[in-house]
This record gives C-alpha cells, sequence and structure tokens, in this order.
C-alpha cells in the first residue's frame, strides 16, 4: 500500500490532473472559469483572496523550488541543509499563515453570506475545504520539523520528490520511515491534484497573456437593425 500511494498514486493524479485539464479546455472551454462572485461582499473577498493567493503563490513555488532542486545545488551554494530547513519553515509557516487566514475568511463568506452560497457549488466548497485541510498540515509538519533541524527528514522529501520526478524506481522507499504527517500531507496533495481539471483551480494556468495585445474596445452586444 505505502508503494502504491507514494510510487504509483502520483503518476496516476499527475496524468488525471493534465490529460483532464486538456480534456476540459477543449470540451467545455466555458466552464474554464473562477466563477468569481466578487460584486457580492467585496471587501471581504478581496482581503481574503489576497492573503490566500499570495499565501498558495509562494508555498507552492517554494515546494516546486526546494524539493525538485538537486542537493548538489545547496551544497555548491554552501547552504546546509539545516539552514534550508529553517529558511523552508520560516517562508512556509509565515505564508501558510497567510494562506489558512485567508482561505478561512474566503470559506466563511461562501458558508454564511445566502447570496454567495447560492452562487457556489459542492465542488467550489469541497476543493476549499480540502485545500484548508492541506494548509493545515503543512502548518502542523513545521511542529514535526522543529524537533530536529539537522534536515535530514527534509533531504528524503526531497528525494522522493525527485524520483517521481526522474521516473526513478524505489522513490517510495525514500519516505518510508518519515513521520505520518508528512505522508498524509503529500497524499492530500496528491488527491488535489487529481481533482484539479474538475474544479475551479483549473483557472489557476489560464494566464490572461491576451490582454497584452486586445484591442481597446470589447464588443459586448451586435447592433441589430431595426426590423422593417
Amino acid at each position: 500500500m505505502h508503494n502504491f500511494l507514494f510510487g504509483i498514486y502520483p503518476y496516476i493524479a499527475i496524468t488525471v490532473m493534465i490529460l483532464g485539464s486538456i480534456i476540459r479546455y477543449d470540451s467545455d472551454p466555458f466552464s474554464w472559469k473562477s466563477k468569481s462572485s466578487q460584486i457580492l461582499r467585496r471587501r471581504q473577498f478581496v482581503i481574503g483572496s489576497v492573503l490566500f493567493h499570495v499565501g498558495v503563490l509562494v508555498i507552492f513555488f517554494g515546494h516546486l523550488v526546494g524539493l525538485l532542486t538537486p542537493v548538489v545545488v545547496f551544497d555548491t551554494l554552501g547552504i546546509s541543509h539545516g539552514a534550508k530547513q529553517v529558511l523552508a519553515m520560516a517562508a512556509g509557516g509565515i505564508a501558510g499563515v497567510m494562506a489558512l487566514v485567508g482561505g478561512g475568511m474566503l470559506l466563511h463568506r461562501r458558508l454564511t453570506d445566502p447570496r454567495v452560497r447560492a452562487h457556489s457549488s459542492l465542488a467550489d466548497n469541497g476543493i476549499l475545504i480540502l485545500l484548508l485541510a492541506q494548509l493545515v498540515l503543512g502548518l502542523m509538519t513545521i511542529l514535526v520539523s522543529v524537533q530536529h533541524l539537522d534536515g535530514h527528514e527534509m533531504l528524503l522529501l526531497m528525494s522522493w520528490a525527485q524520483g517521481i520526478a526522474y521516473f526513478q524506481a524505489g522513490a517510495a522507499d525514500h519516505i518510508t520511515g518519515v513521520h505520518w504527517l508528512f505522508k498524509l500531507h503529500i497524499f492530500l496533495g496528491l488527491t488535489i491534484f487529481l481533482l484539479f481539471p474538475f474544479t475551479r483551480l483549473v483557472h489557476m494556468i489560464s494566464a490572461p497573456v491576451r490582454y497584452l495585445w486586445r484591442p481597446g474596445y470589447q464588443i459586448v452586444r451586435t447592433k441589430r437593425h431595426p426590423a422593417k
């Protein structure tokens, strides 16, 4: 089961995320949106959205760089494993609290405002709850990491992530002995990847680059000729 969850399930989740997103964009492009409700309770939305998105982006790119950068790069730069772990804990902790507070505000707004609740689907609320649970697990792992600052467990997680990314056999073996909180954090993260193409999260990969060259005006309706 361990080998399946951490050696096979990652490829299932990533494959579904990529192929599912492509199929959805090709077959149902009009659903490719965040379904914003920002005109309702705008103040709470803006504050919560900024905190949540900034925090999540910092966490995402921090994980991407921290887990997939070869260890030799940090060694060459003279960054010790302990220093990298402390940096990850500090930056991840601050970003995690920001995202958790912002996400909590967004969820409170969705559940307590009747108009926003009517605009929300089960998938909208469900994926937000999963993201908040993932943030809580991430912050809880800091409590585990602070008990040993030698960076050993972090190296095991890096070895696992790079083993998965480079299709190395036995990648799951690297994290056999890590704390269960890390394993649950990884599993829930992979599950969010799996659900990605079926939720509003797809808007994350749609950078609005066409805004740079689109005309300064937009036609929102056609001019109809009066009936004769």
